[in-house]
Parts: C-alpha cells; sequence; structure tokens
C-alpha cells in the first residue's frame, strides 16, 4: 500500500499583544506564509520525495520543524496519533511560532495498490472513542 500526506492550515492567529511586548518588531503581524484553506498534498516515491526535500521551499522551516514528525508518520503509513483524535490516520498541530501560529490539519491518505488491499483498508476501523482517549 502506498500513502501521502494531505496538509491542510485550518486557521491562523495572530496575537498583536505578544507581539508588541516581546519582539523586536511589534508591528509583524499574522504569518506571511500561510492561509486558512491551504492544502499541500506530499508524496514520497522515487521520483517525488516531498519530505526529504522539505518540500522544496513551499513550506516555512520553522511550520516544517514542529509538524514533520507526523508527517513522517503519516507517509510511512503508521498510526499518526492513536487514542488522541478521533481518526488515527489524522492529526492536529500548530507551528512554533507563539506569536502569529497557524493550526494544521495533518492525513495519511491510504492508497491501496491491488484488490486484497483495497478489501483490507474497508475492514480497518481507525477511529478512537472517549474511552479510547489517550489524555496523560
Amino acid at each position: 500500500m502506498k500513502h501521502e500526506c494531505k496538509i491542510t492550515v485550518l486557521d491562523t492567529k495572530c496575537f498583536p499583544e505578544y507581539q508588541n511586548a516581546y519582539l523586536a518588531d511589534p508591528q509583524s503581524g499574522p504569518c506571511p506564509f500561510f492561509k486558512k484553506g491551504q492544502t499541500f498534498l506530499l508524496k514520497r516515491t522515487p521520483q517525488q520525495d516531498d519530505f526529504y526535500h522539505l518540500m522544496n521551499g513551499k513550506f516555512c522551516g520553522e511550520a516544517w520543524d514542529a509538524i514533520s514528525r507526523y508527517v513522517y508518520t503519516a507517509l510511512q503509513g503508521g498510526s499518526i496519533m492513536q487514542g488522541w483524535t478521533k481518526d488515527d490516520r489524522m492529526m492536529i498541530a500548530c507551528c512554533n511560532d507563539g506569536t502569529r501560529t497557524v493550526i494544521f490539519k495533518i492525513e495519511r491518505i491510504d492508497i491501496p495498490e491491488n484488490e486484497k488491499e483495497r478489501q483490507w483498508l474497508l475492514e480497518q476501523d481507525f477511529s478512537n472513542s472517549v474511552e479510547d482517549a489517550y489524555t496523560g
């Protein structure tokens, strides 16, 4: 089975009170790189390795540093956040910039390569309930 990873920008937040108090440029404003609703589809094949090449400059380095472990897990077919999110194949994460953070939805996309894999995928339950939830 092949796997891809879809990243969706769910929201961007800006905290001018923190920018004013702590940044060298208090007028920095919201993240200039991402906009709500943007999507990115990552592949990891011999022809196209978006993970290794860090999206070829299409992604902010700080944000990539914060979410790349989830992206790698998805591209390898792993459970991104078992017992935490409603679906093991999905994670909500954000960048490290505390004054203008971006919130991402990271999803593993499963691509069956034959009928056996397609059938196996149909039989899986990747959902988690409140009883399954890991709360630390």
